[in-house]
């Protein structure tokens, strides 16, 4: 047994006791998260003895003095865009940096904890001391003769509110593979709740738990947690259309960070309007207030669905690449531009090799046009490009509605976007006798019949920022193109890649035959 006093902040200090010292520093930090709720990545420093109890890093377990130790959290922000973005992965657990000096004492309601990413090895936090007392006693004598324990209503109960509370820290709606990996842990960690009747020894705790999270869902929406009420089902009187996260979203619908009340991020937000019309913004300026403020935006997006003028009217300076980068870094915790291109380029080889197959075979016609147009120009722009503007071909999709291509001399902006609720359109000059333009001039993204973002680079570049507009302000994914936004998330961005669809699935596993 190890007793430590934990700094979380000068006005948070915990005492924690741990039943095991953990084997390794980074095991230490997924149970210290989960104990006492902390979000985001962080490094922990310790009083070393050797040095006059002075803080060092921790960086081996055993350097930690035995029996007790004094611990201090130090929470680490990355910059994925932007010099001043946090990483808000741990927004929650910092008082965001915020120009506005007003503080208001006004409660926030209740937060399920502000979603992170699930662990790769769930830790079973202590349960009460009579429950720790009875498991113990029961471990013991399954130890001996393997005899598993009857344990009571109220045990359970005890046990799953726990799970549930440590589960709920992490995210409010984990699926059916989180919740197996909580059942092992649990009876890994309590062989004496083994099931005797199943083979795995666990079955029944997931159910168990997959019903508990239900219930607990129910009090945090009685409570007031805004990711719980956005996500209830229609009710009487309630016919609001509410969209689920289902895009691997981290941060769907956040809570504001200690310190920034709402009256305060409406000091934020106007302040950006005012910085937004000067000739030369403050970029820097932009980042804090649009991290103070990602909370009360997603609560607006999500909860309000407004349209798409009414969002830039309120939010102007998210429709910049920048900040449309940042924010889908706030959410995802992924950086946008450089994942895309990334995973794009390492898939390029294997997917034109398979559009040349399936043009050689005549099953997709079209995809000849798109490959005539690397003979002409065979740059990695233009790779890139065929790669995009191919799939929608290659998975028999109708892309007319989403991505057009606008002649400078042509036809009037206004006619080109008519009916494009989501869509891209790919500047060129002159008539097209190609399937795609190899000198594009600009790629502007359209959503509502509207220009959002404009003189964007390239194709590549286009299709990246349209994926994180869609992400940013809680888009579906157009319906003619559902298949093609789906391999862009799973395959090239890489979120979420093993809740795939069948059809993306064997896609990738095609690809990835091409790459052996």
């Amino acid at each position: 047994m190890m007793l430590l006093r934990v700094i979380v902040s000068p006005q948070e200090i915990r005492r924690v006791t741990l039943q095991e010292v953990p084997p390794s520093v980074d095991e230490l930090c997924v149970v210290l998260g989960n104990t006492l709720g902390l979000r985001g990545k962080f490094l922990l420093q310790f009083e070393d003895p050797d040095f006059g109890n002075e803080l060092c890093n921790l960086t081996d377990i055993k350097d930690l003095p035995t029996e007790r130790a004094t611990l201090k959290v130090l929470f680490t922000f990355s910059e994925p865009v932007s010099d001043s973005t946090l990483d808000t992965a741990s927004l929650s657990s910092q008082n965001s940096a915020s120009p506005s000096s007003q503080n208001s004492a006004s409660p926030e309601p209740p937060s399920s904890g502000d979603s992170s990413e699930w662990p790769d090895h769930f830790v079973i936090s202590d349960f009460s001391h009579d429950v720790e007392f009875q498991l113990r006693v029961a471990n013991d004598a399954y130890a001996k003769d393997g005899a598993v324990t009857v344990i009571s209503k109220s045990v359970k109960s005890e046990i799953l509110d726990r799970l549930a509370d440590s589960i709920t820290r992490i995210t409010c709606y984990p699926t059916k593979d989180n919740l197996e990996s909580v059942a092992k842990a649990l009876v890994a960690k309590h062989p004496c709740l083994r099931e005797p009747g199943s083979g795995k020894g666990w079955y029944c705790w997931r159910f168990s738990l997959i019903f508990k999270m239900g219930n607990y869902r129910q009090r945090m929406m009685a409570a007031g947690c805004p990711e719980v009420l956005v996500n209830k089902r229609k009710r009487k009187g309630n016919t609001k259309p509410v969209k689920k996260a289902k895009k691997g979203e981290i941060h769907y619908l956040p809570e504001p960070p200690d310190g920034q009340s709402t009256v305060k991020s409406e000091k934020d937000r106007e302040t950006m309007l005012l910085e937004v019309q000067k000739r030369e913004p403050d970029l820097h300026l932009l980042d804090e207030l649009m991290t103070a403020t990602f909370s009360q935006r997603r609560q607006e997006i999500i909860g309000d669905e407004p349209l798409i003028s009414a969002v830039k009217g309120r939010w102007p300076a998210l429709f910049s690449e920048r900040q449309l980068s940042a924010e889908f870094s706030r959410i995802v915790t992924k950086d946008l531009l450089e994942s895309f291109l990334d995973g794009l380029d390492a898939l390029v080889p294997g997917v034109l090799q398979m559009y040349g197959e399936a043009a050689a075979s005549g099953r997709r016609v079209r995809l000849s046009s798109v490959l005539s147009c690397l003979q002409k120009e065979d740059t990695n722009q233009n790779k890139r490009a065929a790669v995009l503007l191919g799939l929608p071909c290659y998975l028999a999709e109708d892309s007319s509605d989403i991505i057009r291509m606008c002649d400078a001399h042509g036809e009037t902006l206004d006619v080109l976007m008519s009916g494009m609720q989501v869509g891209m359109l790919i500047g060129h000059e002159g008539p097209l006798h190609d399937a795609f333009p190899l000198d594009v001039f600009n790629v502007a993204l359209v959503v509502e019949e509207k220009i959002i973002l404009h003189d964007l680079r390239d194709v590549s570049t286009g299709f990246a920022m349209l994926l994180g507009a869609i992400y940013c302000l809680n888009l579906k994914y157009p319906r003619n193109m559902k298949y093609s936004f789906e391999f862009l998330q799973r395959v090239v961005m890489n979120i979420k890649p093993d809740q795939c669809s069948a059809r993306i699935h064997g896609l990738r596993n095609k690809m990835l035959r091409y790459r052996m």
